[in-house]
């Protein structure tokens, strides 16, 4: 049985085209999701399921997030959030970037808290919509 090397290169080539066309939607959406995030301007912290309170991120404060499994000490400085200390034990919540745009989230899965900003003030245009 013969192969023709000419159907290999072509579909060599094809496959090149298809995964370079994708990489390249993928960053045109990256850098779109990047461009037209939305400051928040609230944090909501959410321990078993349940709201256990709203904090304005304009307010630098310090607030320790009690519930049954442990504690997180959540800090609002200058705009954003973060998880200074944690009691569980990877403490990978502890560890996460600060957060400061509508629809970022701080999930500590062992101690069940979930610290997420939104934007409540609808005075800013959303360009979204």
């Amino acid at each position: 049985m013969q192969y023709c090397s000419n159907h290999s290169g072509r579909k060599y080539r094809h496959d090149l085209l298809f995964i370079g066309g994708l990489l390249l939607i993928i960053a045109a959406a990256s850098l779109a999701l990047f461009l037209f995030r939305v400051p928040g301007d609230t944090v909501t912290v959410t321990v078993d399921g349940q709201v256990w309170g709203e904090f304005s991120l304009s307010e630098n404060r310090t607030v320790e997030i009690t519930g049954a499994d442990g504690y997180n000490l959540l800090v609002i400085a200058n705009g954003q959030a973060y998880v200074s200390e944690a009691s569980c034990p990877d403490g990978i919540c502890s560890s996460h970037r600060p957060i400061s745009h509508d629809g970022e989230s701080i999930i500590c899965l062992p101690n069940r808290v979930v610290i997420s900003v939104q934007r409540q003030d609808d005075r800013q245009p959303d360009i979204i919509s």
